[in-house]
């Protein structure tokens, strides 16, 4: 009998969500698990999801899972009455295709798809019979990022109803040994608290978090519904002092009010003219500092957003206050597409890389839902940079404080990393290293040799070269992990790079992402998972919310570009981000 298939497009991870309809009656979540395993900052996590249809009628179950998006899941199944449904990953046009047929042969679709600050929606569903089960099984794989000195492994669970089987287990492993480890979070708190336990030796730790029904409805934002909050593991590594670890003297620095007396800054504002503070960069002094916040809060919308004229301004005040030892930093922050001057994305990108020419990163910010992110986020990564959509939410301010503190601190410029005896490489050329940030490389070693491996790292600080070498291999992990860390930086890296291309060089990188993420089995832009299920069953198709997709109302908005400043907002718990920029050079430290 033929079977008809469900298409699930799935992307980005390691904060795990899963959720399921409110309570119900006549189903029952008997068994639910979350277990994250973190080899070498790899982290690989499988939700299990036990389900019983206890009426005696068919019920439709759903499973419904938010997940991150910097992660990749690499596997879907169901096992239902003895029965396995396993997906399989294939190319996004493929996997539409089948669809297409399907829905052709009569099949009803579906389509679910949302978004949130970092999550990305997966629901599918299927037909149980009377009091029988099924097990949904979720696995996806995500390199967690240092940033301000500390992992983050983020768990957020609403199963909408206690759970008589809930556990969680964390065990992480880190051969550089285990510095620290913390358990944050909303359901860490109250009752919750008394649900975990922390175990940490020297390279391993240990965090199991089994709550009872009664703890599960005790927590913060818990209920008679049961549980709905995160669980966040937070660690670091031991990192030794040797040639290659760079200290600095100066605090991470906090926005406009917390810069120090040696930096450098400027702001401009911007309507469909440019409004300077003052026409060149000046010392962070009080004075300044003062000045230039009550600058800010003087600050109107003016309803239109040059961004071309904005950010070509801030880059010549950079380019005409160059100063030796010290770090550029140019941060547009938007809550608008471009209404004035010059509107044409592909001409405004190409004078931005024209006028920075490689000189300093561009960090971009977009405010709310209403601008267009992939345009911010292509124009960041042509200049060394990146993108960040801030929300619209109460804690702005804490959102752009948390972008502002990764990239404060520059340490070093120009890094480059050198690897005698390596092939295979991914990235290893980067603009600036950040204090409490990490570089990570993945490649192979030529003939598997070691003596022969020698690593370098080439860098600029306070505008002279420096060279560190570290011959000591301190470290070594499976074959099969290192390939899927490999595997994963560089999908991550060509998607980017993609972004940047077109024609046939465009093509060329897409495709290789493309062969890359079915080889490993990676839900990625540009692949589906398939799933099959029972006969009869409807078609879903659940494709990869869109940063930069739609934009309600163009004409609204205003920029507000700044580097290292920061913005006031007008309203109650409302931000309108308007007319402004702002740029820093910071003093390099080592």
């Amino acid at each position: 009998m033929e079977r008809a298939v469900v298409y699930v497009t799935l992307f980005g991870l390691l904060l795990a969500l899963v959720t399921t309809l409110p309570i119900k009656e006549d189903w029952d979540i008997y068994s639910f698990h979350i277990n994250s395993t973190v080899t070498s900052r790899y982290a690989t996590t499988v939700i299990t999801s036990r389900v019983a249809n206890r009426m005696d009628e068919s019920k439709e179950i759903e499973f419904h899972v938010r997940i991150p998006k910097n992660a990749f899941i690499s596997k879907f199944r169901m096992f239902i009455d003895g029965q396995l449904y396993d997906g399989a990953v294939k190319a996004k046009e493929q996997a539409q295709q089948e669809y297409t047929d399907a829905v052709s042969r009569g099949q009803s679709a579906g389509i679910v798809s949302s978004v949130g600050r970092t999550l990305e929606e997966f629901k599918t569903s299927v037909t149980v019979a009377p009091h029988k089960k099924v097990t949904f099984e979720l696995t996806y794989e995500e390199l967690l990022k240092r940033r301000i000195g500390k992992y983050e492994l983020q768990i957020h669970a609403r199963p909408m109803q206690p759970v008589k089987d809930f556990k969680v287990d964390v065990y992480i492993h880190e051969k550089a040994g285990i510095s620290f480890i913390n358990v944050q979070g909303g359901l860490s708190t109250k009752n919750l608290a008394n649900a975990i336990t922390k175990t940490h030796a020297d390279k391993q730790a240990w965090v199991y978090f089994y709550p009872t029904e009664d703890q599960q409805k005790t927590c913060d934002s818990c209920g008679e519904q049961g549980m709905n909050g995160d669980l966040v593991v937070v660690y670091d590594v031991n990192r030794k002092a040797s040639i290659g670890d760079i200290k600095t003297r100066i605090a991470l620095l906090h926005i406009l009010s917390d810069l120090a007396e040696d930096d450098y800054f400027g702001l401009i504002t911007f309507d469909s003219e440019i409004f300077h503070w003052k026409r060149e960069l000046v010392q962070a002094s009080k004075e300044n500092l003062d000045g230039a916040k009550e600058f800010v809060q003087r600050i109107n919308d003016r309803g239109a957003t040059d961004i071309n004229l904005a950010v070509l301004e801030g880059a010549r005040m950079l380019n005409a206050h160059r100063r030796e030892g010290s770090a550029s930093i140019l941060i547009l922050l938007t809550d608008g597409d471009p209404t004035s001057g010059v509107t044409n994305l592909g001409r405004i990108k190409s004078n931005v890389k024209e006028a920075i020419a490689g000189k300093f990163p561009l960090y971009c910010l977009g405010f709310g839902y209403d601008v267009n992110f992939e345009f911010l986020k292509t124009m960041s990564l042509q200049n060394d940079g990146v993108a960040r959509r801030i929300y619209d939410d109460s804690d702005a301010d804490l959102q752009l404080r948390g972008f502002y503190v990764e990239v404060a601190t520059p340490l070093l410029t120009d890094v480059t990393m050198i690897y005698l005896g390596g092939t295979n490489l991914t990235q290893t050329n980067f603009s600036q290293y950040y204090d409490g940030s990490e570089i990570v490389v993945a490649g192979q070693i030529t003939d598997n040799n070691v003596e022969t491996f020698i690593p370098q790292v080439v860098a600029l600080s306070r505008n002279s070269k420096v060279t560190f070498s570290e011959t000591n291999i301190t470290e070594t992990v499976s074959d099969d992990l290192i390939q899927r860390v490999w595997a994963y930086l560089t999908v991550k890296q060509l998607l980017e790079k993609e972004l940047q291309l077109s024609g046939p060089e465009k093509d060329k990188v897409k495709e290789e992402a493309l062969e890359l993420s079915l080889k490993y089995s990676f839900v990625t832009p540009l692949t589906s998972m398939v799933v099959t299920k029972p006969p009869g069953e409807s078609t879903d198709v659940l494709h990869k919310p869109q940063e930069g997709g739609t934009h309600t109302n163009p004409q609204r908005g205003s920029g507000l570009g700044l580097a290292g400043g920061s913005a006031g907002g007008s309203g109650e718990g409302t931000y309108s981000f308007l007319t402004t920029s702002a740029i820093i050079q910071r003093k390099q430290l080592t």
